[in-house]
């Protein structure tokens, strides 16, 4: 994913202690919401591609796309914020060790769900990837219990309880614990959960910036390590290939702006509808363009994976029209770097 984006599509019940009344988000024009939903889809169909992106990327390994893809999404992103002279922020990241520390833990964990899905395609497990990705919201909703003392609504209690016999279900059928989707699964949602505790504040480019200028150092080190060693593939492979690795860099941050932008547009309802269709594409990637193998027992887990989610999106869509539209769209552009 992140490789692919599962914003929080703000499910859960509220907290007893939340008083305050909720900020109504504008409503958009007609146009404004399709232009949205253009972007959205545009974005989300952008990340259901990437397995066919990163197979191109061999015989790189993992650890050197995860390496050129934080390097050249941070040389994109910098570039791009100089020539705008947006630099402001960083005063206030550099002045806050709370914020400081959050953008450093998001970017951990980031780079553990980046190479790891690309570990999960380059291995023959894109359809691991994609249920590690159908997994997240139910996820994030077991992290706002745990981790925020959050209350759930019937519907949660029923989707996550699903969603565990789902993975009970994917476990004995694959014979093997799935630790590529459940790393992916909370990897996401942990990154979602510390950008919505401390990094709220910063913008979608502003925190990719931050975050990869983190990782940079680690990643000009593998880089250095592996061509040291003769293990590097940026150079003798033919020119397509540095290219490619290069294209890591838009790749990653063009479509974080596209979903901002449709965020900015569309109900997170919506958005929330939409997520699905990057594990959808990549599962049908997985098996129609990878000749992937996916057992009848791991289409039985991914079914009862999908009556979770049913009862997540009714619960949702419930919760949303009794509220409509009360939610800040900012909060759904959290996850998206995790793409």
């Amino acid at each position: 994913m992140t490789d692919p984006v599962t914003p929080d599509t703000s499910s859960r019940a509220p907290s007893a202690s939340a008083a305050s009344p909720v900020t109504r988000a504008p409503e958009a024009s007609p146009t404004e919401s399709r232009h949205g939903i253009a972007y959205g889809l545009i974005a989300y169909g952008i990340w259901g591609a990437f397995p066919l992106y990163f197979h191109a990327l061999e015989p790189s390994g993992a650890f050197e796309i995860l390496a050129h893809r934080i390097l050249w999404t941070f040389v994109l992103c910098a570039v791009v914020l100089l020539v705008r002279r947006d630099l402001q922020w960083l005063r206030a990241l550099l002045r806050s060790p709370r914020l400081s520390i959050g953008v450093t833990v998001a970017a951990i964990v980031i780079a553990v769900n980046w190479v790891v899905y690309v570990f999960a395609v380059l291995s023959g497990h894109t359809y691991e990837a994609a249920l590690g990705y159908f997994l997240n919201p139910l996820v994030t909703v077991a992290l706002g219990v745990v981790i925020l003392g959050e209350r759930l609504r019937p519907l949660q209690w029923a989707a996550v309880a699903v969603g565990v016999a789902a993975a009970v279900v994917l476990t004995v059928e694959g014979g093997a614990f799935p630790w590529i989707s459940l790393t992916l699964a909370f990897s996401f949602g942990t990154y979602g959960l510390v950008k919505k505790k401390v990094g709220a504040s910063l913008e979608a480019m502003h925190s990719l910036v931050a975050e990869t200028a983190v990782l940079a150092p680690f990643a000009i080190g593998v880089i250095v390590y592996l061509h040291v060693r003769g293990d590097g593939t940026f150079l003798g492979h033919g020119g397509l290939h540095p290219t490619l690795l290069v294209l890591a860099g838009p790749v990653t941050a063009g479509p974080l702006l596209l979903f901002a932008a449709s965020a900015r547009r569309i109900p997170l309802v919506t958005v929330g509808l939409i997520q699905f269709i990057t594990p959808v594409l990549q599962l049908l990637t997985a098996v129609f363009l990878l000749d992937e193998h996916v057992s009848t027992g791991l289409w039985v887990g991914f079914g009862i994976v999908w009556i979770a989610l049913v009862l997540l999106t009714v619960d949702s869509l419930r919760s949303w029209h009794a509220h409509r539209p009360t939610v800040a769209q900012e909060c759904a552009v959290d996850g998206a770097e995790a793409h």
